[in-house]
């Protein structure tokens, strides 16, 4: 499984695609391959914030429902609207159709903490393995 080199990650299966001060936010090809067949997102409104790590959308497969958390502080500033009738994007395309909100962030350091592509396969391996 290869990952976007033009994305950060999060250790739970977050990814980040930062450009012109606005992240763009979704799950990674491993978080939707490990829920299955994606039935129901659950987004938040334009314009709530969420602080770091906090859980702002969730998604419903025919496995589970399981959190989204919040890559970095931030305020929403777009959803994928998409997804509400066609949630099938995260399955068939997580990194394009399928992303999920679009963020302003309040401290673009913060993505200095997320994994870099490389460091996430790592990360994807280890827990393949166990």
């Amino acid at each position: 499984m290869k990952f976007p080199e033009d994305c950060l990650y999060t250790r739970q299966h977050e990814w980040v695609r930062y450009l012109d001060g606005v992240a763009t936010v979704g799950i990674t090809e491993y978080a939707q391959q490990e829920l299955g067949d994606v039935v129901f997102v659950e987004l938040p409104k334009l314009g709530d914030s969420f602080d770091t790590n906090e859980t702002f959308a969730n998604v419903e497969s025919v496995k589970a429902v399981s959190e989204v958390f919040c890559p970095a502080a931030g305020d929403i500033v777009e959803i994928n609207e998409e997804l509400v009738d066609s949630p099938q994007h995260v399955n068939d395309d997580p990194y394009g159709d399928g992303w999920f909100v679009r963020l302003k962030l309040k401290d673009p350091k913060e993505l200095e903490d997320l994994l870099k592509p490389e460091e996430y396969t790592e990360m994807v391996a280890e827990e393949a393995a166990e």
